[in-house]
């Protein structure tokens, strides 16, 4: 079987050393980005859903208003209208405002994922120089005793 592995160049030990390296490089992505980055994205999807969830419940107060709109209409008429109109207003400044904060929510979020994202691909990078310079230092070592 040596033989076999001497005849194709394959040394086992390097493949052994190369499989290692490999693993303890995939260790180190899935710790340091891609769980992280799960539970950016996580975190992210949360604070979507509230937002979600605010458009709801300021849609279901408009709903209320309307009703109650009218139930005034009924009795009151001209006055009923006023109220109304003031509580449709404020519903859709409420909306507006909810909308606009969660998207400057969901902007600002982004905005931390990409910092964070390049600042691990910085890192990521750097381990991979000084991984190869490691290994480039080993394999001269090898190459000089031989």
């Amino acid at each position: 079987m040596e033989q076999v592995l001497h005849v194709f160049g394959i040394d086992w030990k390097l493949l052994l050393i190369n499989a290692a390296n490999f693993g303890l490089l995939l260790a180190a992505l899935t710790y340091f980005f891609y769980k992280p980055m799960m539970r950016m994205l996580d975190l992210r999807r949360d604070k979507i859903a509230h937002g979600v969830e605010a458009a709801q419940k300021a849609e279901a107060e408009l709903k209320e208003i309307e009703a109650s709109r009218a139930a005034k209409l009924a009795k009151a008429g001209k006055e009923a209208d006023q109220v109304v109109s003031e509580a449709r207003s404020a519903g859709a400044e409420k909306q507006k405002e909810i909308v606009s904060l969660a998207e400057a929510a969901a902007a600002r979020t982004l905005v931390e994922a990409e910092a964070q994202a390049e600042d691990m691909k910085q890192k990521a990078v750097q381990e991979s120089k000084q991984e190869v310079a490691k290994l480039v230092v080993l394999g001269m070592e090898r190459a000089l005793k031989k």
